[in-house]
């Protein structure tokens, strides 16, 4: 496995793109305005003619231990024992997120599959209904890690981008193949739950209209105190942790938008009703403590082998809480991995990863998921 990286910002590309590269896979994270410039789809195009090209908008790009904003960080992937399958659609073409996810993963071969790659839109796409349809019609021994694009914390609009696609709506899985190829994985938050434990008493969805048979916006208000006119963005300082009823470990919850005239809130994920919800908040050494947990796990999931490329995502909401310490997060990460270990990503509004190793997908807000690949 080879790769070649680069940044474009301020209109030009920090190092200058191959003539012409058999990369099979590129990963474009960036600017969406950038992205759907004729120039910049014919250049990636002309430079890496064989390859599938993917991407989103963000909430900032990763690069190494670097973050960027309003830029393209570009990784192209060579794989000499391995190969990769992209499909892509539209959620206008579905009636729901589940149909989508469904349908996409049909489009794929099973034979020899080892693990599949998501890149969905963050707003109009039901993170939960798409995930639990993927790895519900995938085979239960291929992996599943991802993202939801992201737009800052304007929460506006977010754009995703398959090759010359480049459109709101749209949902790209790369699966990826070869016997030579292991990936591991890890996940983890560093968010500490505070306040009483709740119940969801009235959801559709992942739409919340009522804690405790009270309108769920005007009690969140009365928790965030003066941050409540801050919201949605100032929720991203305090996410709700949700836990469902048989399930024995929680998952972190983020809102998107707010109803004021019905008294609602929009999440990235479900939160069925029945299920106990706490608010939780965090600090700079619970989140940097978190990173390195998850790149731990992910490093001991790898055995012995030693991982050759590093898919990072992170969450919106740990960079507004870290700030200018934000790149501390991935030094940790670096610091863990070998260092010819190429790293990329981006921040999300939602990641995908599983909570254990060989356990089911989920979808995670305010987490650092990564994923670890490399070829015997």
């Amino acid at each position: 496995m080879n790769t070649f990286q680069s940044i474009y910002k301020e209109g030009e590309w920090q190092t200058s793109l191959p003539k012409k590269s058999d990369a099979a896979l590129v990963f474009a994270f960036g600017d969406r305005h950038v992205m759907a410039t004729s120039h910049m789809l014919s250049q990636l195009k002309s430079s890496f003619p064989e390859a599938e090209i993917l991407g989103c908008s963000t909430s900032g790009e990763i690069q190494g231990s670097e973050i960027h904003d309003e830029s393209i960080a570009l990784t192209a992937v060579h794989f000499e024992k391995s190969h990769v399958v992209a499909k892509s659609d539209n959620i206008s073409n579905y009636a729901d997120s589940s149909s989508l996810g469904t349908a996409l993963v049909n489009q794929l071969d099973h034979n020899g599959l080892r693990y599949v790659f998501v890149v969905s839109d963050g707003q109009l796409i039901n993170g939960s209904e798409l995930i639990e349809s993927i790895t519900g019609a995938l085979p239960k021994n291929v992996l599943v890690t991802g993202g939801l694009a992201g737009d800052q914390a304007r929460f506006k609009e977010t754009i995703v981008w398959h090759n010359d696609n480049v459109t709101k709506g749209l949902v790209v899985l790369v699966g990826f193949y070869g016997e030579k190829l292991n990936i591991s994985h890890g996940t983890m938050g560093g968010w500490k739950p505070f306040g009483p434990i709740r119940e969801i008493t009235k959801s559709t969805k992942n739409t919340l209209y009522e804690i405790d048979h009270s309108p769920s916006l005007e009690l969140y208000k009365t928790m965030l105190g003066e941050y409540a006119d801050g919201l949605p963005s100032s929720a991203l300082l305090f996410p709700l942790s949700m836990q469902e009823v048989g399930e024995e470990q929680a998952v972190v919850r983020t809102i998107l938008s707010i109803d004021e005239d019905k008294k609602s809130m929009t999440f990235a994920g479900n939160l069925p009703e029945g299920a106990k919800c706490q608010l939780m908040r965090a600090n700079y050494e619970n989140l940097i403590d978190g990173a390195q947990q998850a790149g731990e796990a992910a490093i001991q999931m790898m055995g012995s082998n030693q991982p050759s490329l590093a898919l990072l995502v992170s969450c919106v909401g740990r960079r507004m809480i870290l700030d200018q310490l934000i790149e501390e997060e991935l030094e940790t990460i670096a610091d863990l991995l070998p260092e010819n270990c190429t790293r990329t990503g981006f921040y999300s509004y939602g990641e995908l990863s599983p909570h254990v190793p060989l356990g089911p997908c989920h979808l995670h807000n305010q987490t650092m998921t990564l994923t670890l690949l490399t070829e015997d």
